[in-house]
């Protein structure tokens, strides 16, 4: 596992923050060109505003099979400067604690090279392998909406990218639609006359009183995040902006109660005067891949194989695989050993990285069905 760790250690050095990629992306790419991948890098980054395009690499392989994409993300969240990758004796990796360990996502390109590099040792026969390693994922798959999806030859996938113990696996992920909302009064002097004025935070505080914020039923999520407005302590404020997001398996329940918000706001800011403004984007589409698909049965005889047990179920939180499936790619998001992410106490374990490998290795070579 020693060659696990350098790999792992060595990643977790480069700053890979989302849209600034470039570093991380130039030394993945002499990696995989040195295990004899065909590697092509697109343009996304200039689609985007980013440094560097999503990564693909092409395997010819030798078994007659259909091809198989494995997928991970290049970039990390913040605080993501300077990390440092720490082994501890019971086999834990941690950061030095100021920063995001970023293990999601090194964790699985991590897993991707050394199940490569073990294929290429042991000259074992395996199918054709197509990879894609994204920019931007942590702006709700920004990197990978861009992909050139007419390369893309397979049509099940496993994406390296979700936490918990090996053998567990989404199967459906969320649509995640993100608002914002401009209440607008009038101004007027607060001490002088704040009768001749409309109270904009006033208005929307009313209506965010009545929007069913957390969990208004199972399955959906609706949160506001974000409040602005006034100008000063003696002006009745005329503008106020409020941003937020709605979740949901249900692509029909999100747009549902994306209007129930809507109508929220217009209601309480006409009733004093006022106006509401609102947009939104649906920053990713709700999926979901059968139980009894190829891909998903595929992987329980794997995880049989190396004696993992199998866990299958939803997510509320988004991936590449979100846009994979508005392509026609099935495929599951598979714990890849990430705990803790999106935190400084974000921590992988060795043992998990193996079991991960000895996993992706068996889907790269085999067909157990």
């Amino acid at each position: 596992m020693s060659r696990i760790w350098d790999t792992f250690s060595t990643l977790i050095s480069i700053d890979s923050p989302s849209f600034g990629e470039r570093s991380f992306c130039d030394v993945l790419n002499e990696r995989l060109v040195a295990l004899g991948v065909e590697t092509y890098e697109d343009n996304a980054g200039d689609q985007i505003g980013g440094n560097s395009g999503n990564l693909y690499g092409f395997l010819k392989g030798s078994v007659l099979l259909p091809p198989l994409l494995l997928s991970a993300h290049m970039d990390t969240v913040m605080p993501g400067w300077s990390k440092q990758a720490i082994l501890n004796e019971s086999g834990v990796i941690t950061s030095a604690g100021n920063t995001v360990l970023g293990g999601d996502d090194v964790a699985g390109i991590t897993v991707i090279l050394e199940a490569l590099t073990r294929l290429k040792e042991s000259r074992q026969p395996y199918r054709p392998i197509e990879l894609l390693f994204t920019v931007a994922e942590e702006s709700y798959g920004l990197g990978s909406d861009k992909i050139d999806y007419s390369r893309i030859k397979a049509k099940e996938s496993y994406t390296l990218d979700l936490s918990g113990m090996i053998g567990e696996a989404a199967n459906a992920a969320p649509t995640i639609l993100s608002f914002e909302i401009t209440v607008a009064g009038k101004a007027a002097h607060a001490g002088f006359a704040p009768k001749d004025g409309i109270h904009a935070i006033a208005a929307a505080a009313r209506a965010i009183a009545r929007v069913p914020v957390g969990v208004p039923k199972p399955g959906v999520t609706v949160n506001i995040g974000k409040i602005e407005g006034g100008e000063a302590n003696n002006i009745v404020p005329a503008l106020c902006k409020v941003t937020g997001e709605i979740r949901s398996l249900s692509h029909d329940e999100v747009l549902a109660y994306w209007e129930k918000v809507k109508n929220i706001f217009d209601e309480e800011a006409k009733a004093v005067g006022g106006t509401a403004t609102a947009k939104h984007r649906c920053e990713i589409i709700a999926y979901k891949t059968p139980l009894d698909s190829h891909v998903v049965r595929q992987f329980e005889q794997a995880c049989r194989k190396i004696n993992v047990p199998v866990s299958i179920h939803s997510t509320l939180g988004g991936s590449d695989q979100n846009n994979f499936a508005r392509h026609g790619i099935q495929g599951l998001v598979i714990a890849c050993s990430m705990h803790n992410v999106h935190s400084t106490r974000e921590f992988c374990r060795l043992d998990e990285l193996e079991q991960c490998v000895e996993l992706v290795s068996v889907l790269m070579t085999e067909d157990l069905l």
